[in-house]
């Protein structure tokens, strides 16, 4: 019987010690969950293990091909850049693995379910109907980026998440990088009559922006009186999250990746971003890493399905 390709999950890194043994955890869950399948994880910055390490440890158990899964929502500079090129380094480090590489996680429906059960959490009711919610409007708050493409993301999935729900509007904000920000989103929806407002933060896993997103929220409600206003809880390691990375893993080893790159820096001209245009990408440096150095190159090869996988500028697809 033929073993199949290791699963690899790749994860921003926090300096929240929680949100970081979160994403540990989750990978130890799929573990356990799928004793067939060999599941390592690591990190691109800030939080151990780093991805190299992970790697090195698939290696150990004898682990040759591997598909990668970066458990992130949008795919911004570590999805598009940093993760291609700390994969490419690995395989200059490992010289006998191949891999191909998964797509970001969402807007998935499975994980608007998940947000819409935050909402009516967050709420203190049972699930809504519709009707229930026309005085509920929700800000929806991302990560935020440099990459307009990243952050156009929140917005395709707050207007999904309102998409037959019946909330009064879903508003979109973002806690870093990008506007508008958290005070000045909530600003818009009262602008836009918003008597009740639920915060609901777009992450995965708690950490130090989450914690952001709720301390300026109560920062703001605290000067609004007015305005009732709620903080939802992020998405957590639920089964819906779990089934989607196998999702995702699946996609990638059977060569079915849906990259949607029509709004993509590194291969379209953008305004204010024409200087992104085919610009190479250098592994991202992981502190936590003592592997070899290698000067970042990307070195386009067969992956183990037989497949190509190139970069243009920073993505990385099989085709």
């Amino acid at each position: 019987m033929t073993t199949p390709p290791a699963l690899l999950i790749a994860g921003h890194g926090t300096r929240d010690e929680a949100g970081a043994e979160a994403f540990r955890d989750f990978v130890r869950e799929l573990g356990r969950r799928h004793p067939e399948l060999p599941v390592g994880g690591g990190f691109i910055e800030l939080s151990p293990p780093p991805i190299g390490e992970a790697v090195a440890e698939l290696v150990e158990r004898g682990v040759t091909r591997f598909a990668a899964v970066p458990l992130m929502l949008v795919s911004a500079g570590h999805a598009k850049g940093d993760i291609p090129a700390a994969l490419a380094r690995e395989r200059e480090r490992h010289p006998g693995i191949s891999y191909t590489y998964g797509r970001p996680l969402g807007p998935h429906p499975s994980l608007l379910r998940v947000l819409e059960r935050r909402l009516d959490e967050a709420l203190g009711s049972a699930p809504r109907t519709p009707g229930d919610r026309a005085d509920v409007t929700v800000l929806l708050v991302g990560r935020g980026s440099t990459d307009p493409d990243a952050n156009a993301e929140v917005h395709k999935a707050a207007r999904l998440l309102w998409e037959g729900r019946g909330y009064a509007g879903v508003e979109t904000a973002f806690v870093s990088l990008a506007a508008p920000d958290v005070p000045s989103g909530l600003d818009r929806c009262v602008r836009l009559g918003a008597r009740r407002i639920v915060v609901l933060p777009y992450f995965l896993f708690t950490g130090i922006l989450p914690d952001r997103v709720r301390q300026q929220t109560q920062g703001w409600a605290e000067a609004h009186p007015e305005v009732e206003v709620v903080s939802a809880d992020v998405i957590g390691p639920t089964e819906e999250l779990l089934d989607l990375v196998l999702d995702r893993y699946r996609e990638a080893v059977d060569g079915d990746i849906r990259m949607n790159c029509d709004s993509c820096v590194y291969r379209i001209a953008m305004p204010g971003f024409e200087d992104k245009v085919g610009r190479p990408q250098q592994p991202h440096f992981h502190p936590d890493d003592d592997g070899h150095h290698h000067d970042g190159h990307h070195h386009d090869g067969p992956t183990h399905d037989g497949h190509t996988h190139h970069q243009h500028g920073s993505h990385a697809h099989a085709h």
